[in-house]
């Protein structure tokens, strides 16, 4: 590890920045150095500035990754090597709004059949249940399953916040079943190296292979049963404050996105057009 490496490391240790910012911030900036093969101390605007446009213009990379960079590049200069007029008139543009993908409950019956084997359909079923990030339900604990209060602790979820999620009693279920033939001691999804948890490859990679088997023509990830989750639990009729605190959103619009998506509040909205008296002339009969 570069002396350089590690002076940003620790500097975002120091701001609190969660582990996978911090992995992410790393690798952006080691990309930017190697596309130059060269320190990004010895590096300065003209070289930001082109290393940006190729992202563009050459490899296409979405603007999530674009803003990605733009951040870690941002915090390299101006906090650890201290050269904060470099990206001051680079702006992170914003994204296009799109709608989350969500599945029918038919579709998660099917998708969960479809899925090989108990600890992974333990897994997925659990993130939808519970409405969890991949990050957070490959890091859970044995111990964060309160069967007594009924309730799953989620632990230093985004933003470095802890926050409780139901236990449904149906995934109590499964999760019992679970862990009677794998007998997990620490990880509730431990995996193939000891003492660590299930990796996020791993666990997309057997959600996109129950997709596929189950025949579903969409793009399902983990975070599509999270969003099927907020979506469903709004149908059914949960109020949007509550699916917020469950989802662990920061501010309601994040959560409102649902309202957008929700088939059943459509259906019970009535358009303006249906609520017109017609003209006298359209009343009477033919």
């Amino acid at each position: 590890m570069t002396p350089l490496r590690r002076r940003m490391i620790e500097d975002m240790k120091l701001r609190n920045l969660a582990p996978r910012t911090i992995q992410v911030y790393v690798e952006r900036v080691a990309a930017f150095a190697k596309h130059f093969s060269k320190s990004p101390e010895l590096l300065g605007q003209p070289e930001i500035r082109s290393y940006l446009v190729h992202l563009v213009q050459e490899r296409h990379v979405s603007w999530s990754y674009y803003n990605q960079t733009v951040a870690a590049l941002r915090f390299l200069y101006n906090v650890t090597l201290g050269r904060d007029d470099l990206l001051k008139r680079i702006a992170c543009p914003k994204q296009p709004k799109k709608l989350p993908v969500v599945l029918s409950p038919e579709e998660v019956v099917r998708f969960f059949q479809a899925v090989p084997g108990l600890k992974h359909r333990a897994l997925l079923m659990t993130a939808y249940a519970a409405g969890l990030r991949i990050s957070e339900v490959v890091a859970l604990l044995v111990d964060d399953i309160d069967s007594r209060r009924m309730v799953i602790r989620v632990r230093q979820g985004k933003g470095r916040k802890d926050r409780y999620v139901m236990l449904s009693p149906r995934l109590l279920e499964v999760l019992r079943a679970y862990w009677k033939s794998a007998r997990p001691s620490y990880w509730l999804f431990p995996g193939q190296i000891e003492g660590r948890p299930l990796t996020v490859g791993t666990v997309h990679r057997a959600c996109v292979q129950a997709a596929r088997a189950a025949g579903l023509g969409k793009h399902v990830t983990v975070h599509t049963l999270r969003h099927s989750f907020a979506t469903h639990l709004l149908e059914a009729g949960t109020d949007i404050r509550t699916i917020q605190l469950l989802l662990g959103h920061r501010e309601l619009r994040t959560t409102a996105v649902y309202t957008h998506v929700s088939a059943a509040a459509l259906e019970a909205t009535q358009s303006p057009l249906d609520r017109l008296v017609p003209p006298k002339e359209e009343r009477s009969e033919p």
